[in-house]
């Protein structure tokens, strides 16, 4: 009995991943450029679903989100290019996983806004030595430009490293709020978890 249980409790919290992951990949069409920055770079709010995840599961379920988001949108984007995709899956990483640590270690608002923060700082940070490093080199290799040096500090100053600084920002603005509203919610779930 206690085996049958498991097995629908482990089936159950694979279902809502996968609701979970689906819900992202619709946040993720519906997107926004800002004037100021490069039309390339647009905010969502597709690592809200995996927040909630992380935070009545375990920050390895937002990961899990996150992956499924981005293998989805490769698929029904047709996207040839994986570079972008894996951009956005690491992107989705440094900021959400943070947020679940340092809320699974303290509980409360005032983890979950530290971690908004410390997400959003490892984010911005991480990025711009990605891109710099490996993303923006990879796009040049992969579309054939030339990426010289003025050219990847350019766009990891100009765009990237405000970009996510901003996103971090947005999506933190709009997710302590729905979080204030929720959490007797993702707690009673953690709780049904945990049982």
């Amino acid at each position: 009995m206690q085996s049958t249980n498991r097995h629908s409790s482990k089936l159950l919290k694979l279902i809502i991943l996968s609701l979970m992951g689906t819900i992202s990949l619709v946040l993720f069409f519906l997107n926004f450029p800002l004037p100021f920055l490069p039309p390339y770079l647009k905010i969502d709010f597709s690592d809200v679903p995996a927040m909630m995840a992380a935070l009545i599961f375990s920050p390895m379920a937002g990961v899990i989100v996150i992956g499924i988001k981005n293998v989805l949108y490769w698929l029904v984007s047709g996207a040839g290019d994986p570079i972008g995709v894996l951009a956005n899956f690491v992107a989705g990483l440094m900021f959400v996983v943070p947020v679940s640590i340092l809320y699974h270690k303290f509980k409360g608002v005032k983890s979950i806004i530290t971690g908004l923060i410390t997400g959003t700082v490892i984010m911005a940070l991480g990025m711009s030595v990605l891109n710099y490093f490996f993303i923006l080199p990879a796009y040049g290799w992969f579309m054939g430009w030339e990426m010289t040096e003025q050219v990847k500090w350019t766009s990891v100053l100009v765009g990237i490293l405000p970009f996510n600084f901003i996103k971090g920002i947005v999506v933190s603005l709009l997710f302590v709020p729905l979080f204030m509203k929720m959490r007797s919610w993702i707690e009673q779930k953690q709780a049904k978890v945990a049982a």
